[in-house]
Order: C-alpha cells, then sequence, then structure tokens
C-alpha cells in the first residue's frame, strides 16, 4: 500500500486540493463543464500520494469529482440561464435518457477494472480536442439536433460515457450541439444545466459502486481515504467544493468575453492536456 503521507504531505494534498477547486469552478463556468476533466487527473495524483490501491483509485477519482460537480454546475447553471443562454428544450428532451445512462454506467463501475475507465478518459478527451482544434463549420451532422429516437439515444450515450469519465457531460453535449449547428456559447450555457443532470444520480451510483471495493480493504479505512462513503472521498469534496463555487460565476463572465473561435480553441487544448496525463499510464 505504501507508507502513510506525514503530516508536511498532507498540507501540501489540501493545499493543491483547495487551488484545484479554483480552477474546476472557473472551467466549469468558462465551458460549461463540472470541472471533472480537471479534477480527475489531479485525484488520480493525490489518491496515488494517499496509498489508495490501483484497483480502486481510478473510480474513487470518478466518482469524487462526480460529487463535487454537483453545486458548481448548479452554480454555474444558474448564472448562464441568468442571463438566458440556456436551451431547455434541449433539457428537457434529455432529461430521461440521460439518467438511464447515469444509472448503467454506475453499474458498470461497479464490475469494470481500472484500465476502462482511463481508455474512455483518454478516447473521448482527445476526440473531443480534435474536432475543437481542427474541425471546420463544413463538419456538421444536421442544421439542427434531431427529435425521437436518436435525440435519446444522443441522451443515453452523454450520460454513460460522462459517468465512466467523471464528468459532468459538457464535453459531449458542447460537441453535439456545435456538430448540428448551434453556437458554441449556447452550447456551453446548456451543458451547465445537463451536469446537474448527471452529477447527482451519477455520484450516488459511485456511493453504491464502492461498497464492495470499501469492503474488500476493511484495513486500509475506507480505502486510505478517511470518510469515504464508497468511491465518494468527503475530504477530497470538503476542500474542492468552496472555491469551486465561488470561482464558478467569474468563468461564466470570462466566456461570454470571448469569441467563438477562441473559446473552442482554448478547450481543445485543455482537453488535449488532460487526456495526455494518462496515456502514459496505460502504455
Amino acid at each position: 500500500m505504501g507508507a502513510e503521507p506525514n503530516v508536511a504531505e498532507l498540507i501540501e494534498l489540501a493545499v493543491l486540493l483547495i487551488a484545484v477547486g479554483a480552477l474546476a469552478g472557473f472551467l466549469a463556468g468558462v465551458f460549461g463543464i463540472g470541472g471533472g476533466a480537471v479534477l480527475v487527473p489531479v485525484f488520480y495524483e493525490c489518491f496515488r500520494l494517499a496509498g489508495v490501491p490501483l484497483d480502486v483509485r481510478m473510480p474513487l477519482c470518478i466518482g469524487t469529482s462526480l460529487a463535487i460537480i454537483i453545486p458548481t454546475s448548479i452554480r454555474s447553471y444558474q448564472a448562464h440561464r441568468a442571463r438566458g443562454a440556456v436551451d431547455m428544450d434541449v433539457l428537457r428532451q434529455w432529461a430521461v435518457p440521460v439518467l438511464v445512462g447515469v444509472i448503467v454506467g454506475s453499474i458498470i463501475a461497479r464490475y469494470a477494472p481500472e484500465r476502462l475507465f482511463k481508455v474512455v478518459f483518454v478516447l473521448v478527451a482527445w476526440s473531443a480536442a480534435a474536432r475543437l482544434l481542427f474541425g471546420r463549420e463544413s463538419w456538421r451532422l444536421g442544421d439542427d439536433l434531431p427529435r425521437g429516437p436518436i435525440m435519446k439515444a444522443f441522451g443515453f450515450g452523454v450520460g454513460l460515457l460522462s459517468t465512466l469519465m467523471g464528468i459532468g457531460g459538457g464535453l459531449f453535449s458542447n460537441l453535439l450541439m456545435t456538430f448540428y449547428g448551434r453556437p458554441i456559447h449556447q452550447s456551453v450555457a446548456t451543458s451547465a444545466g445537463l451536469a446537474v443532470l448527471i452529477s447527482i444520480p451519477g455520484a450516488l451510483g459511485y456511493i453504491y459502486a464502492g461498497w464492495p471495493a470499501a469492503a474488500h480493504y476493511p484495513d486500509v479505512a475506507a480505502l486510505q481515504v478517511p470518510f469515504a462513503l464508497g468511491y465518494v472521498s468527503l475530504i477530497g469534496a470538503i476542500l474542492v467544493m468552496p472555491t469551486s463555487l465561488l470561482v464558478a460565476p467569474l468563468g461564466v463572465k470570462v466566456a461570454h468575453l470571448m469569441s467563438k473561435r477562441t473559446l473552442e480553441i482554448a478547450f481543445g487544448l485543455y482537453l488535449l492536456t488532460v487526456g495526455s496525463r494518462f496515456v502514459f499510464s496505460l502504455v
């Protein structure tokens, strides 16, 4: 399991988590994401230092990320909706299929190997980065979002993959909406609302998924992370949430000041960077 971290290491870890909370909140506002694409890689390093067993480390990162996304995404959604940028019709169409996708993703999380979470994270993050950095206006799936079964299938996929990545769904909904001709600012704002739909049941699902793992490691005090509920670290959540909430509205202001192309390039570079983190642990 490795040696227990000393007091200095724990203080350094706490400061890092607080700073990461501010960054995650800012990105939640700028990109309409819950900040999970930042939180998951950083939590991975934090839990590695804490000696969390490898086979539960990644799901613990994802579950904790989803729990933190709850208040951050609510704050971001409220700020975007106050500006009238949220497409409520899209949220209504996706509500039920997204929830079903989250439930299926939580069940998979209970039994899937740790490597699966990393593979999903890298493939999706890099695919999205390529679309944002190199895509052209002519890259369209249609003039507007579809309705009926196709739209429901999109919602299910967003819920499923977001739950396996520990993100609020903004990554997928941003791409889908821009592929169907929606403005990036409207996509970002609507994605903030989608993150609310995903994060709450997603966090509960990881608490459920992590109970067997916690029972399997009774000698390391809830997976080496004190006060953990299943695959959700309460200590990690408590340290990160406050700064996330404070900084999220600032990110919203910045998003509405940026041009469409600047926002796309920034988002693409960010995804390329965070996806690269897990490639090294896969090879």
